[in-house]
C-alpha cells in the first residue's frame, strides 16, 4: 500500500501505509519519546492529532491491554519510520498494525520522519490529511480547509458521560474528566483514595453533593478556552476545596483564576522534557503533551506563583496560589509513558485535601 502525507503548505510525504486502510486529516504533531507508543497514542489529550514519532523504530515490543491510557484511540493517525513486524516482548499481545487496525487508525512509515519533524519545528503545528489509499487532490485541499475551519469539541468526545465510582478507605476525591488517563487513577488508587471520575460539564452543585475533600481537573486535549464548562467549575472551587491540575486542567485553573493562555508553535510532546522545580531546587525530566501554555504575564498581580519552569524554552510548568489551596503542572506527574520522579505532587495533593482547609464556603 502506498502512504501519502499532504500538509496544508503544499509539502507532500510519500511511504507506505499500514494500519486501517483509509483516508483521515488532523493537527501534524511529534512526540520524542523512544518507547511507549501504546500510552501515546491511547491518551485521549491526542484527539484530533495526527501524530508523528521521531524515534525510528516502533512497535518491537508489541501492544497489550494493559498498558493502554483508555479504551480506544483518540488520535487521527499515526507516522512512523520503520514500524517492527515482529514483536519481542512476553506481555505481547498484538504488533502495533494489528492495533492499529483494530482501533481504525490510518497509518504510515518509511517517511522521512526527520524532516516533518523539522518542518514542524519551522513552520509549527500544521493541519495535514494523511492517506493509504488513493485520494484526489482536489479532495486532499477540501478536507484541509474543512479542517481549519472545525470547531473543537475533542473534551466532548473523551469524557466519561456518567459517574464512574472506584472505592477507597482513604480521602474522598472527584476527578473532573477532560481526558483523563488511566494512570492518574492508578495513582490515586495506589494512595487508597475513594475515587469518583465525572463527566467534563460537571457542575459545582453536583460536585458538593459529593461532598470530597478534594478535585482533580485532569489532562485533556484541545484549546483550554474552548472549555467554557470547566473553566466556569473551576472559578466556584478556587478558595472552597483544595484543586490539582495536571495538564488541560492546569491550563483550565489557570484561565479560572484570571491568567491567560496561548498556542504554542509546536508543542511539547515526548518522555525527556527538562523541568526546574523552583521551591524544590531541583531540575526533573518529565513526560508531556501539550500545545497550549499558560502566559506568565500577570500572574503575580493574581496571587498566583510559578512553582515549575521549562528549561528549554522558561515557559510555564506549575502553578499555586498564594492563598488557596489549589495548584497545577503542565506536565504529567504520573509519566505513561516517560519518568515518574515527579509523582510526588500525587502526595501533595492527597496532604493538601487531608488538612482543614476551606470547604464550599464553610
Amino acid at each position: 500500500m502506498e502512504g501519502l502525507l499532504y500538509l496544508e503548505d503544499g509539502s507532500i510525504y510519500k511511504g507506505k501505509g499500514f494500519g486501517k486502510t483509509g483516508v483521515s486529516s488532523g493537527e501534524l504533531v511529534f512526540n520524542t519519546s523512544i518507547t511507549g507508543y501504546q500510552e501515546i497514542l491511547t491518551d485521549p489529550s491526542y484527539a484530533g492529532q495526527i501524530i508523528t514519532m521521531t524515534y525510528p523504530l516502533i512497535g518491537n515490543y508489541g501492544t497489550n491491554n494493559k498498558e493502554k491510557e483508555s479504551t480506544k484511540v483518540y488520535a487521527r493517525g499515526f507516522i512512523v519510520k520503520n514500524p517492527s513486524a515482529k514483536t519481542s516482548n512476553y506481555m505481547s499481545e498484538k504488533s502495533i498494525d494489528d492495533m492499529l487496525k483494530e482501533m481504525g487508525i490510518v497509518g504510515i512509515y518509511d517517511v522521512d520522519t526527520r524532516s516533518i519533524t523539522r518542518k514542524i519545528r519551522s513552520l509549527g503545528a500544521q493541519k495535514c490529511v494523511i492517506a493509504n489509499e488513493y485520494i484526489s487532490t482536489y479532495e486532499v485541499k477540501r478536507i484541509i480547509e474543512a479542517e481549519k475551519n472545525k470547531v473543537d469539541n475533542y473534551t466532548k468526545e473523551v469524557s466519561t458521560d456518567k459517574y464512574i465510582h472506584i472505592e477507597g478507605k482513604g480521602i474522598k476525591v472527584v476527578v473532573v474528566d477532560f481526558g483523563v488517563k488511566r494512570n492518574i487513577i492508578n495513582n490515586l488508587k495506589e494512595r487508597n483514595c475513594d475515587i469518583t471520575i465525572v463527566p467534563y460539564n460537571v457542575t459545582f452543585e453536583e460536585i458538593r453533593n459529593i461532598n470530597p475533600q478534594g478535585v482533580l481537573l485532569s489532562n485533556g486535549p484541545g484549546d483550554p478556552k474552548s472549555v467554557v464548562e470547566g473553566i466556569t467549575l473551576a472559578k466556584k472551587l478556587i478558595g472552597k476545596i483544595p484543586v490539582f491540575g495536571i495538564c488541560l486542567g492546569h491550563q483550565i485553573l489557570s484561565l479560572a483564576l484570571g491568567g491567560d493562555t496561548y498556542k504554542m508553535k509546536y508543542g511539547h510532546r515526548g518522555g525527556n522534557h527538562g523541568v526546574y522545580d523552583i521551591e524544590r531546587d531541583k531540575a526533573y525530566i518529565t513526560s508531556q503533551n501539550h500545545g497550549y501554555a499558560v502566559s506568565e504575564q500577570g500572574l503575580e498581580k493574581l496571587g498566583v506563583i510559578i512553582t515549575h519552569k521549562n528549561l528549554n524554552d522558561g515557559s510555564v510548568e506549575g502553578i499555586r496560589h498564594r492563598y488557596y489551596p489549589v495548584f497545577s503542572v503542565q506536565f504529567h506527574p504520573e509519566g505513561a509513558p516517560g519518568p515518574i520522579d515527579t509523582a510526588y505532587l500525587f502526595d501533595k495533593f492527597v496532604e493538601i485535601s487531608e488538612g482543614d482547609g476551606v470547604k464550599y464556603g464553610a
